[in-house]
């Protein structure tokens, strides 16, 4: 089969850590052929959307791990399958290419993470869903509002609809006496929707990544736990990542979810846990690999490969 990974410069790319590289590594090792494309070499050309894409084979040498084959053009609908692994942000850019990608659909390719589901799934609104697995939660531009919940549960998580990796996220107390600057640099003087959650405490113990592989979960989460003096588990802001199996509330969620969210046409999902309780769902280019595949007996990308032959044999 081959799969064409639309990715930023592969150059960015950490061998020893980067989920999307376990991903090629796995689908090198059996012999499927692999191409990567930057969404600056996506357009629209004759009525079909194409690429300038180069093959690429990897290897497991840290230092040298891929090699690059020259630059050809195809149309997205003549590969097996096409692969969205672009980080965020998700700004006009990275919207753009959803459009490319749904026209493609339409050509005949199969896209995954589906364009569409990119597009309106926003990763914090998109817990609202699942209520019934949710802390108290509050989305609004109006900083009375904001207060109002504040005040009613005294201990709150701010954060922006946009951000990742645990960037901009506040917590505030009741008595806070930077709460009302805080609230103008965050909504923009209400003019930028934010998140108010009620803090979970378990965020001690850590907040935990559960990957779903075409709606079903892998066993075991990864737990960020946040570094001393840290509210933030994310790796990004200092979290140690920490592979535990699913418990049982872990696995309720995940179980509920994951056909909702497969029907949806989302191949891959991260879920976030605190506790007991679902923070976020991540589409965009959820990680956790290898850490997961590290610390336990469970390849995640051999998981993700298994389930990616299945879905491109039909």
């Amino acid at each position: 089969m081959k799969f064409l990974f639309v990715i930023d410069s592969i150059s960015t790319l950490k061998a020893y850590k980067d989920s999307t590289v376990a991903m090629l590594h796995e689908a090198g090792r059996r012999g499927h052929e692999l191409a990567v494309v930057r969404p600056v070499d996506m357009l629209l050309r004759d009525g079909l959307v194409q690429a300038d894409v180069k093959a690429v084979q990897v290897s497991t040498d840290d230092d040298a791990w891929y090699a690059l084959g020259a630059k050809t053009r195809l149309c997205l609908r003549d590969v097996d399958a096409v692969i969205m692994r672009k980080d965020p942000p998700f700004d006009t850019e990275y919207l753009y290419t959803t459009h490319l990608l749904s026209l493609a659909e339409q050509q005949g390719a199969r896209v995954l993470n589906k364009p569409a589901m990119l597009r309106d799934f926003n990763e914090k609104l998109a817990i609202a869903k699942f209520p019934q697995f949710t802390v108290p939660t509050l989305v609004s531009r109006r900083a009375s509002e904001i207060k109002s919940f504040i005040a009613e549960y005294g201990d709150v998580i701010l954060k922006p609809l946009d951000g990742m990796g645990g960037s901009s996220i506040f917590r505030v107390r009741t008595g806070e006496v930077n709460q009302n600057v805080i609230l103008e640099v965050m909504t923009q003087l209400n003019t930028r929707t934010i998140m108010a959650q009620r803090y979970i405490p378990e965020i001690s113990a850590g907040d935990k990544r559960i990957l779903l592989i075409n709606g079903e979960p892998v066993p075991y989460a990864l737990a960020r736990i946040p570094a001393a003096g840290e509210t933030r588990g994310n790796l990004a802001a200092g979290g140690r990542g920490v592979a535990q199996p699913l418990t049982a509330r872990d696995a309720e969620i995940a179980r509920t979810l994951g056909p909702v969210l497969r029907d949806m046409g989302l191949f891959l999902v991260g879920l976030d846990v605190i506790g007991d309780y679902l923070t976020e769902i991540n589409v965009t280019s959820p990680t956790g690999f290898v850490e997961i595949s590290q610390q336990t007996d469970c390849n995640v990308a051999s998981l993700l490969v298994d389930a990616l032959e299945r879905v491109c044999a039909g």
